[in-house]
């Protein structure tokens, strides 16, 4: 709260001597200690029944009763205001004011802690001040966060002494609390004040200015201070009371010496008070008595806790303006959760907070700007909407509050509904949801299957009505040990959660025999999940649909499953299964509804130990995702047709399809699991994977997670669960065969593991139907080539029969495959065939039939170096010269990959013989262009001899080659007539950074002239035409002259 370091507000209530006219008091007071006499707090006769009257000891562990003065006291102080209790009585002994005003102070630490911070555990443990922190950053920063709240260090305040001075004077208590020095600030002394009535502090004020919506940290000291020690506090009656008993002399001594104590403060004001009561027709004079701060509430105040309005509307405010930063949202979602607990605690600040929270949400600017532009809000500022009016929707529903109070909200809610900015729910509730009748099945409905029209979903609702009613129904069922035990432990519990538990309470006389508040929470969650409700349409409202899914499974979980609840488990699972639309479990569906996937699984586990066969037929029913089945031509129901994706011009989208898809998956691993080790429940299971899911990549995840558990112990694996591995990555193969998936090639890697782990068998049956399965590369260069490594055959103790047959299919694949793709898979055939004499020079003719028309020279050239490797040196050669058909190099590409390969070729044609370069040099003169690769190819011709051994067995002469003889001289005129080309080319376009490097060029030029007999003249009359051609460019010119003469 905003504690200011101003007086308090004046007090509202008038009080006069006896007998002073229809506004003063009647009542008279009994004769006590006499005028400014004090006494401490005291409480019974003992302080053991002090503390007993605070609630600060068990019933039962008082050492005595308490006296029927302090019942009957405590009882007044709680009810009725202290005004009420003069005007009912004539007289009232002074000790019973004392101890009606000892007892009219709190006496809970709860409500302190309440208004001095912030909620930083769990909803349940909100109003356990001891609860524990929950804060993103971890119980480290927690435990910071909370020792940093006002209530913490108020604790630890008074807990070091720092409160002093303090002194109670009818319903007001004020007192110092000296602040310790720190290492930058001094020791300040914080002057606190509180009023009280009927066990709620009223009002606080404290000169330390800060400026919070709760206490501040003084404030909870004192406050502390007074419930914890009552005995140490020196109690006066209300002043009025004290003055009443002076007489004129006094009086006046007593104003004289206030005056002069405080005459810097008071004296303007005194002087003011005394010309209007001297004066016959001032306004102080037209009223009975004077106000007195101390002397407690009239018969009209309102009994409520001090909430500084000013304050909250301003911290609201201040966090819309941030826009969702700097923890904005977290700090609203605080103020939020400080509702809650209000409400909880049946405060009536609760609606008062809220309605303040709710005008400063209807004043932000961005509503109307949003409204403008046409966007929609974001989504967490959404979620602050949302959770508005679900507070809103606990404040009117609440059974407790009057029909006055219904009726002031009731017209305060249509006033800010009918302002413009006003935010619409999220979500379509109305009358444009599809029929969900008419989207059935005629004949279905002519079964007796109940109708429905524009079904509403209550799981995602904006008012989340069915969240609501579990969490009311959940409460009243709650034992909680505080409930029993009071406050006492609170100090001892400070920082740890109590634990929940939820029992069986005995029911009301309204609920029916064997019913209680737990098995009715159980019951409306149940429903409320299982109702069949369509998809919204929106990202943000899809989303909460999930959202509120989970959290309210969440909270079923946390509860322990007896037989009662069980029966209520059975109940609805087979009221599910055999209702009518109604039921998102029903035998048919709109194609629109919001999937059970989530809810069946949490069904599936809860209901497998007590009644498996219901479990299953309740997970399989849910399994179905109709949203992605496309609709069957009319009178062709016969073969559903499974698509992959959503269709496009489909209503409403569904932004959420990939988790609902995971969930599907989840409750599909989930009965996997479960069903190891019995043959039917898998095959049944298996039937429903391949039949409702329609992600390929779920389906693989599934098949992973079925051979994980399958070989997951020590002894022999689970070869029904195998199988079953073993057909859904089967299935994956088909689905993604002629679809991209980056995760393919582990797909198919993943499937031949599967394979060896169920046996040969499985092998050879993947290898045979390899062409529904696999592309002809993953089946030879994966799938084979894995199947027939060593590995495998140690793996599978292989005998020679099994080896044999095994790679007999291998090699009938790779045949299979290069017949269908000889590009990729020719190479990877070769060496699958190696061993089978026939089926290799079969798989080489597949190569030379497609090296014509479809495989291209690299592919080409990596067979013939494979040939060389291998020992077929002319094959080599033959496919080599196939190769260099396909290639064509042009004059500036003298960096091209193919280069290696031409030069190999090259070489073996050298090193076969004399006839064999012949032949090749034709085509590398037809098929290269570029100079430099030629001139190397023609220095390396003429460094040796051709190879020892030419065809058919015969010997070379051992002489070098002739370059002025074919075929050097084919390839030399060619090298020159390159050479000029790529010259005339080049300075076509070349610019004075690449001079330098041209004139290299024609060094290099020069040397492949120089090696043609008349190559110095051809050289000089080249150069002599560029001169000529070229004489614009000076410069370079004059670099030819100098390098080339």
């Amino acid at each position: 709260m905003a504690e200011r370091g101003q007086l308090p507000p004046p007090a509202k209530r008038l009080c006069c001597r006896p007998g002073y006219g229809s506004g003063c008091r009647p009542g008279q007071r009994a004769g006590g200690a006499g005028p400014g006499s004090g006494a401490l707090c005291a409480g019974p006769s003992s302080a053991a029944a002090a503390a007993a009257a605070l609630g600060l000891l068990p019933l039962g562990k008082t050492q005595s009763p308490e006296s029927l003065l302090d019942i009957s006291a405590r009882k007044v102080a709680e009810k009725w205001p202290f005004q009420r209790v003069e005007e009912r009585f004539e007289r009232i002994p002074e000790p019973v004011q004392r101890r009606i005003v000892y007892w009219s102070f709190p006496r809970s630490e709860r409500e302190i802690c309440m208004y001095s911070s912030f909620n930083t555990g769990a909803e349940d443990s909100a109003a356990t001040p001891g609860g524990a922190a929950t804060t993103p950053g971890g119980a480290a920063d927690a435990a910071a966060d909370e020792n940093r709240l006002p209530f913490r260090r108020g604790i630890a305040l008074l807990d070091g002494g720092c409160v002093d001075n303090v002194l109670q004077v009818g319903f007001h208590l004020s007192g110092t609390v000296t602040e310790p020095a720190m290492q930058s600030e001094p020791e300040t002394i914080c002057n606190v004040a509180i009023s009280f009535d009927r066990c709620k502090i009223t009002s606080v004020t404290c000169s330390c200015g800060n400026k919070d919506i709760f206490y501040c940290a003084h404030v909870v000291a004192l406050s502390l201070y007074r419930i914890r020690k009552p005995d140490q506090v020196k109690l006066h009656l209300p002043i009025s009371e004290t003055l009443f008993q002076m007489n004129r002399d006094q009086l006046q001594k007593f104003v004289q010496y206030l005056i002069t104590v405080h005459h810097t403060e008071v004296l303007p004001t005194a002087q003011k008070l005394a010309d209007e009561i001297l004066s016959q027709n001032s306004e102080i004079n037209q009223v009975h008595g004077a106000p007195d701060p101390t002397a407690g509430a009239s018969i009209d105040d309102e009994n409520c806790w001090h909430l500084d309005e000013e304050q909250v509307q301003e911290q609201v405010k201040l966090f819309l303006s941030q826009g969702g930063y700097h923890g904005s949202g977290k700090q609203l979602n605080l103020l939020f959760a400080k509702v809650r607990e209000m409400l909880k605690m049946r405060d009536s600040n609760g609606a008062r907070m809220l309605t303040l929270i709710t005008e400063q949400f209807m004043a932000d600017p961005r509503l109307l700007l949003w409204r403008q532009q046409g966007t929609a809000m974001t989504d967490k500022y959404r979620q602050l909407w949302d959770e508005l009016g679900a507070l809103w929707m606990c404040i009117v529903l609440n059974p407790h509050c009057k029909l006055e109070q219904k009726a002031s909200w009731l017209k305060q809610l249509k006033k800010w509904n009918s302002v413009d900015v006003c935010p619409w729910e999220d979500g379509n509730h109305g009358n444009e949801l599809p029929n969900l009748t008419n989207a059935l099945p005629q004949e279905l409905l002519h079964r007796g299957v109940t109708s429905i029209t524009n079904l509403e979903g209550w799981v995602g609702h904006p008012l989340d009505p069915i969240g609501t009613l579990f969490s009311s129904l959940m409460e009243a069922c709650r034992v909680d040990d505080e409930s029993f035990h009071g406050f006492s432990d609170f100090m001892e519990n400070m920082g740890q959660c109590k634990s929940l538990e939820y029992q069986h309470l005995p029911a009301h006389k309204f609920l029916e025999e064997g019913e209680s508040y737990l098995t009715l929470a159980v019951e409306v969650a149940l429903i409320g999940l299982g109702q069949q409700r369509i998809m919204p349409d929106g990202l943000y409202a899809q989303e909460k649909v999930c959202r509120n899914e989970e959290q309210l499974i969440s909270k079923l979980q946390e509860i322990e499953l007896d037989d009662s609840l069980v029966k209520i488990f059975r109940k609805q699972a087979v009221f599910l299964l055999e209702a009518g639309p109604y039921s998102g479990l029903g035998e048919v569906i709109h194609r629109e509804s919001v999937p059970m996937h989530t809810f069946a699984k949490y069904l599936f586990t809860s209901l497998l130990p007590h009644d498996a066969e219901l479990a299953y037929k309740t997970a399989l029913r849910a399994m179905r995702l109709l949203v992605l089945e496309s609709t069957p031509p009319s009178g062709d129901m016969s073969r559903p047709h499974h698509i992959a994706s959503v269709v496009p011009n489909r209503y409403p989208r569904w932004f959420t399809l990939s988790h609902i898809e995971s969930q599907q998956c989840e409750l599909a691993s989930t009965m996997l699991t479960a069903a190891k080790g019995d043959v039917r429940r898998l095959e049944t299971v298996l039937e429903s994977i391949q039949k409702n899911i329609h992600s390929s990549s779920h389906i693989f995840k599934l098949a992973q997670d079925a051979f994980k558990i399958a070989t997951l112990m020590d002894n022999l694996p689970d070869i029904t669960l195998l199988k079953v591995s073993l057909e859904l990555g089967l299935q994956v193969m088909r689905m993604t065969l002629s679809t991209l998936n980056w995760r393919r090639r582990e797909m198919v890697r993943w499937l031949v593991t599967c394979a060896t782990e169920v046996g040969v068998y499985a092998l050879d049956s993947i290898m045979q139907n390899w062409f529904t399965l696999f592309t002809p590369t993953e089946a030879t260069s994966i799938v084979a080539t894995t199947v027939m490594s060593n590995s495998t055959i140690v793996r599978l103790h292989l005998d020679c029969h099994q080896q044999e047959k095994l790679a007999g299919s291998a090699r009938t694949l790779a045949l299979q495959c290069a017949m269908k793709d000889p590009q990729n898979c020719a190479l990877s055939a070769l060496t699958l065939c190696e061993k089978d004499h026939i089926a290799f020079e079969t798989a080489y003719q597949i190569v030379l039939d497609a090296a014509t028309t479809g495989m291209s020279y690299s592919q080409l050239f990596t067979i013939a170096r494979y040939m060389e490797h291998r020992g077929y040196p002319m094959r080599a050669y033959k496919l080599a010269t196939l190769a260099m058909t396909h290639l064509n190099l042009s004059y500036n590409q003298d960096t091209h990959p193919a280069i290696n390969d031409v030069l190999w070729a090259c070489a073996l044609s050298h090193s076969l013989g004399k006839n064999e370069l012949a032949a090749i040099i034709p085509l590398v003169v037809k098929s290269v262009k570029c100079a430099t690769v030629l001139s190397d190819i023609l220095r390396r011709c003429t460094l040796t001899t051709p190879g020892m051994v030419g065809l058919h067995g015969r010997r070379n002469s051992g002489k070098l080659m002739s370059l002025d003889k074919a075929p050097l001289r084919q390839l030399l005129d060619a090298t020159i007539g390159a050479y000029i080309n790529t010259t005339h080319s080049r300075l076509t376009h070349i610019s004075p950074r690449h001079y330098s490097e041209f004139i290299e060029f024609l060094s290099k030029a020069r040397e492949t002239f120089l090696m043609a007999h008349d190559g110095h003249i051809q050289f000089t009359q080249f150069i002599d035409n560029l001169k000529q051609i070229y004489k614009g460019k000076k410069k370079l010119m004059m670099l030819v002259r100098e390098r080339f003469g």
